[in-house]
């Protein structure tokens, strides 16, 4: 399948069970059912990943709002912008081919910081996709656009 290079991976963030606050790691071990470490893992496999651009974390700052990374509630951040792309589309991230399954909905956890960041990120914050071919993605992975 052809494939072309669109970006890397900044970061990467698991959530633990009883911990406020997502936890930055290396590496993140996925199979079918999610990323095997994070909470929400066999929870929801169309919304087990949430894929986010370092453009959300850009618009914020426009805005002189800051927010850590990982506050948006991604797993992935990637300097790429994947928020157009179609629901079916595929990435390649390492060894994993991840498919686009829903755009995500803003939460109302993120007004905590400032109550203009939902309307803010209203269609930026991020995408959900779920794993289609299991692996490894480690920080600095390059990624790759299926099918094009």
């Amino acid at each position: 399948m052809p494939s072309k290079r669109v970006g890397k991976v900044l970061h990467l963030f698991i959530s633990k069970s009883g911990a406020s606050q997502r936890l930055e790691v290396q590496k993140i071990v996925l199979d079918k059912l999610g990323i095997t470490e994070d909470k929400f893992y066999n929870k929801n496999a169309q919304r087990s990943i949430l894929i986010a651009s370092m453009d959300s974390y850009n618009l914020i700052k426009n805005y002189d709002l800051e927010i850590p990374f990982g506050y948006l509630g991604e797993n992935i951040l990637l300097d790429y912008n994947p928020y157009a792309l179609e629901i079916g589309s595929l990435l390649k991230i390492g060894e994993v081919t991840l498919e686009i399954t829903q755009h995500c909905t803003i939460c109302n956890h993120l007004a905590v910081v400032d109550v203009k960041i939902p309307t803010l990120l209203k269609n930026d914050r991020g995408i959900f996709a779920k794993v289609v071919e299991e692996g490894n993605i480690k920080s600095g992975d390059e990624v790759y656009l299926l099918g094009v």
